[in-house]
C-alpha cells in the first residue's frame, strides 16, 4: 500500500529514484553526462560531470539545468531565447555545439562542447541526454569538422555512439536481439561490414553474423556464417588472439595471405576474399568472467583505413556489448532453469470420461518472476475429480518450490478426507505455515462430479483468487463469484464458504491466475471484462484452440507475472463434445 506522498528537496538523492538506474548507465559512458526530465530538471548525473562542474551530485539532482548551469561568455545568466541547448531541448531534437559555457560554484565559467539528444528514461517517458566535455583550446578550434584520422568520428559523436550503445544493448535481455542492435549501431557509421564470432557454452566458435551496409539496408550473408574451427592456443593471428581475449588489433587482406597457421586463418582469408574488406579492426567481446567472442569491423567501399586511434572506441563498444551479451546469456540460462523446474513441477492432466480438459502455463517475461502460479487436477476416491488453480505469493524459484509443497499437501488432504472443498482448504490453511515455506497464497479448489442423470456438478471454495469464468455453448459468460473467502496465510480461522453450480451441456469452465487479468495502468475490473468478452467470442472453438487464442488475445502487454490456466468443457446432451478436436495436456 502506498504511503503518504512527500516531496524531497531539490538535489536530495533518493536510492529508489528512477535516476539510480540511469546513473549506472551514465557511469558506463565514461564522459561527462547528465539526463534531464521533461521539465528540464536533472535526474541523473555521472562522476565525470561532477568533477568537470566541480559540483557533487547532491547539488545537481532536482535542479533546472538551464538555470543552474547555462551562462554566456561573461558568466551572466543566459536567456532561454539565446540558449541553443534549451531550443534543442524544447524541440526534442539532437543538436550539438562546439563552444558554450557552464557555471561553476566559484562564479567562473567552464568552456564546453556539448551534444544533446532525446533519451528514453523508461515507463514511456522521454527525457534528454546531455554529453559535454571541455576542449583543451576552445578559442583555437579548427573550423573544420573534428576528426583524428580519415573515417574517424568527431569526439562528441563518439560519445553519443557510446551512450547509444549502452542504452540499446542494456534495453534487451535477448542475446540475438542484442547482437542485431550492435550491428545496426556500427554499420554503416563506423564500417560497411560487421562480423560477430561467438564462443558457445560448449567452447565452440560460431560465426553468428556477417552483415554489410547496402544503402540504408543491412544485408546478411548466411553463406559466410556458421561453425568455425577451434581457437588455436598460440596463434598470433588477430582473430585467434581476440577469441582468446587478447587486446584488439588491426588486420587486412595481407594479414592472412601467408600459409595459414589454423583453420580460423583459412576462414578469415575466405572472409576477406568474399567481402573485399581492405581494412579491419578486431576486438574481443568479454564479460567480467570470460571471453564471449570477437567483433570485426571491416571497410570495403568506405574510404580510409582503420588506425590504432580507432581501437579505443572499438574496445569501448565491444566491452559494452560483451557485458550486455553476458547478461542476456545469464538471463536466458536462469529462465531455462526456472521454466524447466516449473514444467517438471506442474502435473499431467488426468483423462476424465465425458470431459475435455486442457491446461496452459505461460512464464513471465522476466525469468526472476517465474514460479508461483500453478494448476492441478486429479481423481478422488469417490469418483469425483479435484480441480485447483493457485498463486503462491512471490515470483522466483522459491515460490515454485513453495507451490509444489502446497500442491502436495492439498492433494494429501483432498484424497484422505472425504469433506467439502471449504473444509479441505481450511485444513490446508492451518497446515501451510507449520509444514511449508509458503507465507501467503490464493487458491480455488473444486470438486467436479457427474450426477446420476448425466449432468456435471461443480462445488468449490475460493481463497482470495480471481473468480472462475463459466461460458455457455451459446456464448453467454459470467463469473462464479460465490464461495469467496480470504486468501491463505492470514491466520483468520473464519469458516470458509462453499458454492455449487450445475454446468450446462457444452459449457466451458475457465480457471486462471491473475497474470491473465492484471495489466499495468488498468484496473482488475477492466481485465475481467476483457477476459469475459474474448472468452465468450471464442466459445465455439475447440478447447485447445480456445485456450491458445485466449492467451494471445487477453495476456496483457507489460505483465510481469506468469499465467496458469485450466479449461474444461462438458459434453452436449447427446454425449458428443461440440469441440471433439480439443486436447488434454
Amino acid at each position: 500500500m502506498a504511503g503518504p506522498e512527500h516531496t524531497e528537496p531539490p538535489g536530495k538523492r533518493s536510492p529508489a529514484a528512477p535516476g539510480a538506474a540511469l546513473t549506472r548507465v551514465l557511469e558506463a559512458i565514461g564522459s561527462a553526462a547528465y539526463v534531464v526530465d521533461e521539465q528540464g530538471r536533472i535526474i541523473a548525473v555521472n562522476t565525470p560531470a561532477e568533477r568537470l562542474l566541480d559540483r557533487p551530485a547532491e547539488e545537481l539532482l532536482g535542479q533546472d539545468a538551464h538555470d543552474l548551469l547555462h551562462r554566456d561568455v561573461r558568466g551572466q545568466h543566459l536567456p532561454t531565447t539565446r540558449c541553443g541547448m534549451r531550443h534543442a531541448f524544447h524541440a526534442g531534437v539532437t543538436a550539438q555545439a562546439d563552444e558554450d559555457y557552464f557555471a561553476r560554484p566559484d562564479g567562473s565559467v567552464l568552456t564546453i562542447s556539448w551534444l544533446i539528444t532525446p533519451y528514453d528514461i523508461g515507463d514511456g517517458t522521454t527525457g534528454t541526454l546531455v554529453l559535454f566535455h571541455a576542449p583543451r583550446h576552445p578559442r583555437e578550434r579548427d573550423p573544420r569538422p573534428e576528426t583524428t584520422e580519415a573515417g574517424s568520428l568527431p569526439e562528441l559523436e563518439r560519445l553519443a555512439l557510446l551512450a547509444e550503445t549502452t542504452t540499446q544493448l542494456t534495453a534487451t535481455l535477448d542475446a540475438d536481439e542484442a547482437m542485431r542492435r550492435l550491428v545496426a549501431l556500427v554499420v554503416p557509421r563506423l564500417a560497411d561490414w560487421a562480423v560477430i564470432d561467438l564462443i558457445t557454452e560448449r567452447d565452440e566458435v560460431w560465426r553468428t553474423a556477417v552483415v554489410h551496409a547496402d544503402g540504408d539496408s543491412l544485408v546478411h550473408h548466411e553463406e559466410l556464417e556458421g561453425p568455425m574451427p577451434p581457437v588455436p592456443e598460440d596463434s598470433p593471428m588477430p582473430l585467434s588472439r581476440a577469441l582468446r581475449g587478447v587486446a584488439s588489433t588491426l588486420a587486412g587482406p595481407r594479414t592472412y595471405q601467408g600459409p595459414p597457421d589454423s583453420g580460423i586463418a583459412v576462414e578469415q582469408r575466405r572472409l576477406f576474399d568474399a567481402t573485399g574488406i581492405h581494412s579491419a579492426a578486431i576486438a574481443p567481446l568479454r564479460s567480467t568472467r570470460e571471453v564471449l567472442g570477437a567483433l570485426t569491423l571491416g571497410r570495403a567501399k568506405k574510404p580510409g583505413d582503420f588506425t590504432t586511434a580507432d581501437l579505443p572506441l572499438l574496445e569501448d563498444i565491444a566491452r559494452r556489448a560483451g557485458l550486455a551479451l553476458d547478461n542476456a546469456r545469464l538471463y536466458q540460462r536462469q529462465r531455462k532453469v526456472a521454466e524447466t523446474m516449473q514444467n517438471h513441477l506442474l502435473p499431467q492432466m488426468p483423462r476424465v470420461p465425458g470431459l475435455r480438459m486442457t491446461v496452459r502455463y505461460e512464464p513471465a517475461p522476466d525469468a526472476s518472476h517465474v514460479g508461483g502460479d500453478w494448476y492441478d487436477a486429479f481423481p478422488l476416491p469417490d469418483g469425483a475429480t479435484a480441480l485447483a488453480v493457485g498463486d503462491v505469493v512471490g515470483h522466483d524459484l522459491e515460490a515454485a518450490a513453495g507451490m509444489a509443497q502446497l500442491r502436495n499437501v492439498l492433494r494429501a488432504y483432498a484424497w484422505s478426507q472425504q469433506e467439502p472443498p471449504s473444509r479441505i482448504v481450511e485444513r490446508l490453511d492451518e497446515a501451510m505455515l507449520p509444514i511449508t515455506e509458503v507465507t501467503m497464497a490464493t487458491l480455488i479448489f473444486a470438486r467436479l462430479q457427474e450426477t446420476a442423470d448425466g449432468h456435471w456438478q461443480l462445488s468449490w471454495t475460493n481463497a482470495g483468487h480471481p473468480p472462475p469464468l463459466l461460458i455457455g455453448y451459446d456464448g453467454l459468460a459470467h463469473y462464479l463469484t460465490s464461495g469467496h473467502g480470504i486468501l491463505l496465510g492470514t491466520g483468520d480461522r473464519t469458516p470458509r464458504p462453499d458454492a455449487t453450480v450445475m454446468l450446462p451441456p457444452g459449457a466451458t469452465l475457465l480457471l486462471y491466475t491473475d497474470g491473465l487479468i492484471e495489466a499495468p495502468g488498468h484496473t482488475i475490473d477492466e481485465g475481467l471484462t476483457r477476459l469475459r468478452r474474448h472468452a465468450a467470442a471464442l466459445a465455439h472453438r475447440p478447447l485447445a484452440s480456445f485456450s491458445d487464442h485466449l492467451l494471445r488475445r487477453v495476456r496483457p502487454e507489460g505483465t510481469e507475472d506468469d499465467i496458469a490456466l485450466l479449461a474444461l468443457r462438458t459434453p452436449t446432451r447427446t454425449g458428443a463434445d461440440p469441440a471433439s478436436s480439443g486436447s488434454v495436456r
